[in-house]
């Protein structure tokens, strides 16, 4: 059956409207064959040039799409597409519609055509089988790039696409080649974030005592990258430094403000060995000179130690907040406590002048702080009081698990999976200092310049 200009028309409209609402290009792919059968074909393929420039000139092809408008004829047109790119010899009519960019057309005698193309085995028996006898394909084109092409095919009861029908087609695989364009930009885009934002999240320090893990878990949208971070490194006179952080804003430029944030509060800290309040009114008036437009709220603390302390098996946390969610404390005994302020600071970027203050906590051997995001805790279904008492109970819970698994179930159970934002947290649990350290808290790292474990 023929079609009129005006489903023509809508053809065109059906496929960027479903290929517009996905950046997967796989998916993409899915809907593209699900809209071309049987508007246009009986059966149809959609093969896509894999996005590898070091394979160049010899380009990678997969099936990626297909669909019949036989049901009972489906599974024989998904076992074709696992066989096709393999037994494909040179010259075949996917291939010159790829390499030329040109539609490729056979009129009639499709089986015979195929055959002449495919190395003898499964592929042939399959074509045999489904009996095609008239076949389009049709290359996939944006931007001066060929993504891969269609194949559409007919059987006896549906004559092969008239002129009208194969400039349809071509219209048609123009719209589809620039959602699948948009789609591969915006893997490139989220690619090229991550490894970004994996360059800036490094490795924490592991000091002789104390076992210190991170997690970074992105949102499920966007770029998949985020004003979110978490750091652990040492000042020279043996204190730790532990930060979280969360830029107000999302994507790339979040992350672009997170990461001058996150380097100058390292030298400030480090340079400076000043204590959590002192660096973060240092990194307020950086902000305010360097004009740098940026919101976030963050916790800088510090684990410290002295001699005598050490002597009783005492830890000291101080800590300093700019408007963030507290750290939680849980103890070998599994209580939790949270490290509320009275006074909360306000966020980092807003009031340089105003004053931030230090405040202490004692910690025992076997504590577990724990630093995170609001992405942990807060959701557009669950307010951030809900989530706090979410979090307080599955500490309590799961309070005897290695520190390593307590925060991959806290990231299980929690947000629920990747959700709507970034969730990054920084936890430290404290060994005791009269024993060697045990293995699961993995191998000592620390800078070549940190002061010796005292005998």
């Amino acid at each position: 059956m023929r079609e009129t200009t005006g489903e023509q028309r809508s053809l065109v409209s059906a496929v960027a409207s479903g290929l517009g609402r996905t950046m997967d290009a796989d998916e993409a792919v899915e809907r593209l064959a699900r809209l071309l059968v049987p508007a246009v074909a009986d059966w149809c393929l959609v093969t896509l040039v894999e996005d590898d420039e070091s394979r160049a000139p010899r380009r990678r092809l997969r099936d990626v799409g297909w669909w019949h408008a036989d049901p009972a004829r489906r599974e024989l047109v998904a076992a074709y597409a696992r066989e096709r790119i393999g037994a494909l010899v040179p010259g075949s009519m996917l291939m010159r519609a790829i390499d030329s960019g040109e539609v490729v057309h056979v009129h009639d005698a499709a089986v015979e055509a195929l055959d002449r193309v495919l190395a003898p085995g499964p592929a042939r028996d399959l074509v045999e089988r489904l009996a095609p006898t008239s076949l389009t394909v049709a290359p996939l084109k944006s931007r001066g790039r060929t993504l891969g092409a269609v194949t559409l095919f007919n059987g006896p009861g549906r004559p092969p696409l008239a002129p009208d029908e194969v400039a349809s087609v071509v219209e048609v695989a123009a719209t589809a080649a620039l959602a699948l364009d948009n789609a591969r930009l915006y893997r490139r885009q989220r690619d090229v974030a991550a490894t970004f934002q994996r360059t800036l999240l490094t490795a924490p320090v592991e000091p002789e005592h104390m076992q210190v893990v991170v997690r970074y878990q992105p949102a499920a949208e966007a770029a998949r990258v985020g004003g979110d971070w978490y750091d652990a490194f040492m000042q020279h006179d043996g204190g730790t430094m532990l930060v979280i952080g969360d830029v107000v804003g999302h994507d790339v430029e979040a992350a672009a403000l997170m990461a001058q944030l996150r380097s100058m509060l390292r030298a400030i800290a480090v340079v400076t060995r000043n204590s959590p309040a002192d660096v973060l009114t240092l990194l307020d008036a950086a902000v305010r000179t360097l004009q740098i437009p940026a919101l976030a709220t963050l916790v800088v603390a510090r684990v410290e130690q002295t001699p005598e302390e050490r002597a009783v098996g005492r830890t000291r946390l101080r800590w300093s907040s700019a408007g963030h969610p507290p750290p939680m404390v849980v103890g070998a005994d599994g209580a939790v406590r949270a490290l509320d302020e009275h006074r909360p600071g306000l966020l980092l970027g807003l009031d340089p002048d105003r004053e931030r203050v230090d405040h202490e906590t004692v910690l025992a051997y076997g504590d577990s702080v724990l630093l995170y995001t609001d992405g942990l805790v807060e959701r557009r279904d669950r307010p951030l009081r809900a989530g706090l008492d979410d979090l307080r109970a599955a500490l309590a819970r799961h309070a005897g698990r290695d520190l390593d698994d307590l925060c991959d179930t806290l990231l299980a159970e929690l947000p629920g999976g990747p959700g709507e934002d970034d969730v990054a947290l920084v936890a430290v649990r404290l060994h005791p200092q009269d024993r060697p350290r045990p293995a699961e808290a993995g191998p000592v790292a620390v800078p070549p310049d940190a002061p010796p474990e005292p005998a």
